[in-house]
C-alpha cells in the first residue's frame, strides 16, 4: 500500500540534516529532477552511516551469491562465465556511480574496454583520476542520461547493472529493446540489483518484520549516527519524500524481475536478501563497521532473522547472469541487416 507521508519522513529529514548538513537538504529544493538525483550521491554521502559498508554484510552477500565469504560477485562472474568468452571484452556499465567496481574489474586483462556511463560528472572525474593513478587505460567515462546513449551503434560483450538499474525509468523498454540491441550475439547481461517494491513502498508484513528485527538490537547499538536519538521503530518511506529526495530512487524497481524473465534466458540467478537489513541497519551501521563481540552477535542474529523471513518471502535483491531470448537477438540482427 502506497503512503504519501509517514513519520519516517520527518525523522529522516532530521537525521540527514545532522549527517549531511543543511546544504544537502537545500539541494532538494532544486526544481531540476536530474540535479536532485545527482545530489543524492554527492560528497556528503561519505559522512553518513551506510549499511552496505559493513564488512560482515558484504561477506554475507558473497556467501549467498558465490558460496565464499571472500569471493565477490565480480570475481565469481569472471571465473565462472566471462573468462571463457572471446577476449578482450567490451563492457558497458550504465549508472556506474563512483566506478569502484569497474576500477577493480579493469585490472583484469580480459577486459579491453569498460565504458562507465553516469549523470554525475564529479564522480566520473574522480574515477578517471583514480584510473590514471593506477595506470589503467581500459576505462572510458561518459557523462549523460541513458536516454541519449547511442545503443544502435555500440556492441558490447557485457552490460552490467550494479545497483543502478532500479534508478532507471521505463525498465521494460531498457531491458526489452535497448540492451539487447547493443549486445553482441554472444553477449551477456549481469545484474546485481534491488528488485523490490517501487519507491520502497513495502508491504505491511515486511514493515512489521523490520520492527521486530529492530527490537533484537540492544539500545546502545540503536543510537543513530551523529545524533543523540535512538532508533525504535520503522514506519516506511512516504512517496512525497522519495520523489523530492531522489526522483530516480527505485522509480520502476518492481518491473525489473518480470522484465528480466520476459526478455532474457536466465543463466544463473541468486537471491541475497536485503528485505530486512537495509531498513534495520540504516543510520546504525557505524556500530558494526569494526564490531566488538556484542555487535558481531547482534549482526549474526539479524542475519538469521532475515534468513527466516526469506523462507516465505521473495528476496528484494538478486544477482543474475542473463542472455537475450533468441527472438530478440534475431529481431535486432534482421533489423541491422536491413539497415546495411
Amino acid at each position: 500500500m502506497s503512503r504519501l507521508i509517514t513519520i519516517e519522513d520527518f525523522t529522516d529529514v532530521y537525521v540527514k540534516l545532522r549527517q549531511r548538513g543543511a546544504r544537502f537538504l537545500l539541494s532538494k529544493l532544486n526544481l531540476d529532477r536530474k540535479q536532485r538525483s545527482v545530489s543524492a550521491f554527492d560528497v556528503s554521502l561519505e559522512n553518513t552511516s551506510n549499511w552496505w559498508e559493513i564488512p560482515l554484510v558484504k561477506e554475507r552477500w558473497n556467501r549467498l551469491i558465490t558460496g565464499d565469504a571472500h569471493t565477490t560477485f565480480e570475481q565469481y562472474a569472471i571465473d565462472r562465465y566471462l573468462r571463457f568468452m572471446t577476449t578482450p571484452l567490451r563492457v558497458l556499465s550504465p549508472g556506474s556511480g563512483y566506478c569502484q567496481h569497474e576500477l577493480a574489474m579493469a585490472t583484469n586483462p580480459i577486459f579491453g574496454e569498460i565504458v562507465c556511463l553516469d549523470i554525475n560528472q564529479s564522480n566520473l572525474d574522480d574515477a578517471a583520476a583514480r584510473a590514471k593513478e593506477r595506470g589503467l587505460s581500459n576505462l572510458t567515462f561518459h557523462c549523460g542520461d541513458i536516454e541519449h546513449f547511442d545503443f544502435a551503434h555500440e556492441h558490447f560483450d557485457l552490460v552490467m547493472f550494479n545497483n543502478s538499474l532500479h534508478h532507471f525509468r521505463n525498465v521494460c523498454t531498457l531491458l526489452g529493446r535497448l540492451i539487447p540491441q547493443c549486445l553482441k550475439p554472444t553477449g551477456r547481461l549481469l545484474v546485481y540489483e534491488y528488485v523490490g517494491p517501487t519507491r520502497f513502498q513495502l508491504p505491511a508484513v515486511q514493515i512489521c518484520a523490520i520492527n521486530e528485527a529492530i527490537s533484537l538490537i540492544e539500545r546502545p547499538l540503536r543510537r543513530r549516527y551523529r545524533t543523540s536519538s535512538y532508533k525504535t521503530r520503522y514506519h516506511g518511506s512516504g512517496l512525497l519524500r522519495m520523489v523530492i529526495a531522489d526522483p530516480s530512487e527505485a522509480v520502476d524497481s518492481a518491473s525489473i524481475l518480470p522484465a528480466l524473465h520476459a526478455y532474457y534466458d536466465t543463466i544463473e540467478e541468486r537471491p541475497f536478501g536485503g528485505n530486512i537489513l537495509p531498513y534495520t541497519l540504516k543510520d546504525l551501521a557505524f556500530h558494526f563497521i569494526h564490531p566488538d563481540d556484542r555487535a558481531t552477535e547482534t549482526l549474526l542474529r539479524l542475519f538469521r532473522f532475515e534468513d527466516d523471513y526469506l523462507r516465505t518471502h521473495p528476496s528484494d535483491y538478486i544477482f543474475g547472469i542473463y542472455r537475450p531470448k533468441e527472438k530478440l537477438r534475431g529481431g535486432f540482427n534482421k533489423k541491422s541487416q536491413n539497415m546495411i
